[in-house]
């Protein structure tokens, strides 16, 4: 968009803060590359953890009870809490009509059908450009993520229960210190980190049968 001299008033990006390093280090090396542009940083009130296991629910069936557990499929708590909340609450902030602009791919064209209510263009669809495309764009400008894309298949928190089992394999032996951070965020939840596997099973599996063949799921 810059170098198409599109318009843009403001860049947002939201840190979830439960982001691999490489992607963190990612982020400063596009504010150093896209200046004098800005990025406006935001982040949700409070962390993953406190949602996890400390949050007191006000309503429903579980009034009273505390924290959400692990993210599951039926419940994606991480995404209202930690992404969606935090940018409405911003745009609260801001007079007049907010025109976004949402880097979705064709890939992924019919996600551009769930947000019609609101002003949103996607440019990357308009320029029918494929993930695949929009990776090797960046490689070709000299963002690697430090190979983290060469690593996984899609980069999402690290923390995901939904990541797959070959995407888990490879956090548990290449980032012990996050795997770390799970088995402690772990003690706290009331619902185990997969609906097949709790952590310390994946744990053993990874850890006393490296030849262990993870399918992608």
């Amino acid at each position: 968009m810059i170098e198409k001299g599109m318009k843009i008033d403001e860049i947002v990006c939201i840190d979830t803060g439960m982001e691999f390093p490489e992607m963190y280090e990612h982020i400063e090396k596009v504010k150093e590359y896209i200046k004098p542009y800005e990025i406006t940083v935001l982040k949700s009130k409070y962390n993953f953890e406190y949602y996890l296991g400390k949050i007191v629910k006000q309503q429903g069936k579980n009034k009273e009870k505390v924290g959400y557990g692990w993210p599951d499929f039926r419940n994606r708590w991480c995404t209202y809490w930690l992404k969606y909340k935090p940018i409405f609450d911003y745009f609260k902030t801001i007079e007049g009509d907010v025109i976004e602009y949402h880097g979705i791919a064709i890939d992924e064209e019919e996600r551009s059908n769930n947000n019609k209510d609101r002003n949103i263009k996607y440019p990357l669809i308009n320029w029918n450009m494929t993930e695949k495309d929009c990776l090797q764009y960046c490689y070709d400008k000299g963002f690697d993520w430090g190979g983290l894309y060469e690593k996984m298949g899609r980069v999402s928190c690290y923390c995901c229960p939904l990541s797959t089992l070959k995407e888990l394999k490879i956090l548990y032996n290449n980032y012990s210190e996050l795997w770390q951070n799970m088995k402690e965020l772990d003690k706290k939840s009331f619902r185990k980190f997969r609906s097949d596997y709790s952590l310390e099973q994946l744990e053993d599996r990874f850890k006393y049968n490296s030849l262990w063949n993870c399918k992608d799921s």
